[in-house]
């Protein structure tokens, strides 16, 4: 049986979790009170004020679900879909294949449109399905695919949803606090995130905010949300005033959010976004004088994930472990059709600095 104090600690370089500030795994080590302790309410009101801060909005239904960026796109999903609803989801690689999935096991009826790996929908390819097939009561879509490294544009996509009288759901897992993300300004109706990604906390938890039509289509369906556990008419009452128990929240969990996002807002929203594109830009740098390719297109190249084409006829799995074992940095491998033939490498949070991609750079020029 290993030691947790034995664990030997990694460079968290790939598609997450990342690195982890001292700060938050300090905070998680504070004494765990109870989920309706009056301190610990305080706590969830700070993240929701800070959350909306970091979601660029004013939403009042803004709050974390216990569970990592999965269940965050799950309770959206269940949330907003009813039986019967006719959905559009965009898929660009394998998380909006994701969606795609968990809205059909929410019994809409999906209409998918699809782009080639490494690339973004136009504006003009997401109305022209809506005039074919809709009309549609919610539009899905992916802002950071972490299976290919493509940055999707929000804002055009926002526009002809709204013009089309459609709720908008945004995936934004791998960019939230790595990229600007501008909920009210964008007319975002609903957008979730992950912990472990660019905010650099431990992973648990999905924050999350919801819009004015998507409160209110929630608060108006004519069936029961499929998941207890997601239901936002019953989560709701635990954020807001009333304080209904609803589940036992992860403490310490909460603490560590509580920080990291404390950190998020201490640099500074815009500060941040300019610190992982240069550290995008620095890894680039030093990809292309080793030979290697991105996957995505240049045009939308996504700064806190970069998918890297590894070179014809190396064994990239290999390439990973000797990255593990001789050097202790971790790296992702490959999803879909790029599985064997690419890495992803994550820049995201505590990992978007020099010193990280130095270190990569260096142990790649040794391993290739």
């Amino acid at each position: 049986m290993i030691r947790i104090t034995d664990l030997k600690p990694r460079m968290l370089m790939g598609p997450g979790p990342s690195d982890v500030n001292p700060r938050v795994l300090h905070a998680m080590s504070m004494p765990t009170v109870g989920h309706l302790d009056s301190q610990f309410l305080l706590v969830m009101d700070d993240i929701q004020h800070m959350l909306r801060d970091l979601f660029q909005t004013r939403n009042e239904l803004t709050l974390t679900f216990s569970g990592s960026g999965m269940a965050g796109m799950e309770a959206c999903l269940d949330n907003l879909v009813e039986a019967g609803d006719k959905v559009l989801i965009c898929v660009a690689g394998v998380f909006g294949a994701r969606m795609k999935e968990v809205a059909e096991r929410a019994h809409a009826q999906v209409t998918t449109i699809s782009v080639p790996w490494g690339t973004v929908f136009r504006a003009e390819q997401v109305a022209q399905a809506m005039d074919q097939h809709g009309p549609f009561k919610l539009v899905g879509i992916v802002q950071a695919e972490t299976s290919t490294g493509a940055l999707q544009p929000i804002q055009p996509i926002s526009q002809v949803v709204h013009a089309a009288g459609s709720l908008l759901l945004v995936d934004a897992v791998a960019g939230l606090g790595g990229v600007e993300m501008d909920v009210d300004g964008w007319q975002v109706d609903a957008c979730y995130t992950g912990s472990q990604k660019c905010l650099s906390c431990p992973p648990g938890l999905s924050p999350a905010t919801f819009g004015p039509a998507a409160v209110e289509a929630i608060t108006q369906r004519k069936t029961p949300v499929q998941s207890w556990y997601l239901d936002l008419n019953l989560l709701k009452k635990y954020w807001g005033p009333e304080r209904v128990y609803h589940h036992t929240a992860p403490i310490n969990l909460y603490y560590a959010l509580h920080e990291a996002l404390r950190i998020v807002l201490e640099e500074g929203l815009a500060a941040r976004w300019r610190r992982h594109q240069q550290a995008y830009q620095a890894l680039h740098a030093g990809l292309d004088g080793l030979g290697l390719k991105y996957l995505a297109d240049p045009a939308c190249q996504l700064p806190t994930l970069n998918a890297v084409l590894t070179p014809a006829g190396y064994d990239e799995a290999t390439g990973r472990k000797r990255l593990v074992n001789d050097f202790g940095i971790e790296i992702g491998a490959g999803l879909g059709e790029y599985r064997g033939k690419a890495w992803r490498i994550g820049l995201m949070g505590e990992g978007a600095d020099q010193r990280h991609v130095d270190a990569l750079l260096g142990a790649l020029k040794q391993i290739l």
